[in-house]
């Protein structure tokens, strides 16, 4: 019997339930997901509840232990990322509750989720040579570090912005290049008009982070904060800026700065 409360169930109901239908599984591949993962999810020790696919899956974390329900059911989250666009905030809880399922640590309780707590984070000079990164790069970025404390100091967000966004465009981008087949099989990989998934190089900002935070490298903060950073190339065209209307301040840059060194110190393993 699974240590699944209420408030867990409804989460997960949310993410799963099509009028009693599980996402869009047919009767066939609803078995044979189940099958690929040990369980028959046939077996007639599921249908007390009834015979509807949703129904037998409350029957199965009702009774099943919290590692099996743990295991099933982020292998759905992940087929649920896969084919439909799935809330930030619902995702993260479900994460968590199954990170608890699975006795699996985790930080995603500590992370921040409002502005201001995440501005509130304090971030120790972190050694940027422990990230294995090859001379010449480290030096490029150890260079574009100091010159975003700079352009602080002299109150200029644009600049502040634009080397945050390059700066951490480029360390994902090593990550990636580095972790090349974790990153082209993950569920938020892009993927072009036929399906096919993008050339690494090929990726934005954007996709490096939304990857990067499904493989666990980055937290559900730095995706939520990024939204100064992630378009920071359209911004170099003042055409482009003027259309958008964007117009940074200094906040806007302390946020992108708190997003590269939160992303640092994620790379880093500091941040526990």
């Amino acid at each position: 019997m699974s240590s699944l409360e209420s408030i867990d169930k409804i989460i997960f109901e949310r993410l799963f339930d099509r009028s009693g239908f599980v996402l869009n599984f047919t009767d066939r591949s609803y078995a044979e997901f189940f099958r690929e993962n040990g369980i028959n999810i046939n077996d007639p020790k599921y249908l007390f509840k009834g015979t509807s696919k949703m129904k037998r899956l409350r029957a199965f974390w009702e009774i099943e232990p919290d590692g099996i329900v743990g295991k099933i059911l982020e292998k759905l989250l992940l087929y649920a990322c896969t084919i439909e666009s799935v809330p930030d905030k619902d995702k993260a809880s479900a994460l968590v509750i199954i990170d608890r399922l699975l006795n699996r640590k985790s930080s995603r309780n500590n992370e921040a989720t409002s502005e201001t707590d995440f501005l509130d984070l304090h971030f120790e000079a972190s050694d940027i040579t422990k990230l294995n990164l090859d001379p010449d790069f480290k030096r490029i970025i150890l260079h574009r570090i100091e010159e975003i404390q700079k352009s602080i100091k002299s109150q200029c967000p644009l600049s502040v912005i634009f080397l945050c966004g390059s700066t951490l465009e480029g360390l994902l981008l090593d990550l990636a290049t580095k972790n090349a087949q974790k990153f082209n099989q993950s569920a938020a990989a892009p993927k072009d008009t036929n399906g096919t998934v993008k050339k690494i190089y090929d990726w934005l900002l954007k996709d490096l982070i939304d990857t990067a935070h499904e493989l666990n490298y980055i937290s559900l903060d730095i995706k939520k904060h990024s939204h100064s950073l992630r378009d920071f190339r359209n911004y170099i065209h003042p055409r482009a800026q003027a259309a958008q209307k964007f117009d940074p301040d200094m906040h806007t840059a302390k946020i992108s700065w708190q997003v590269l060194q939160a992303a640092i110190a994620n790379l880093l393993g500091e941040r526990k």
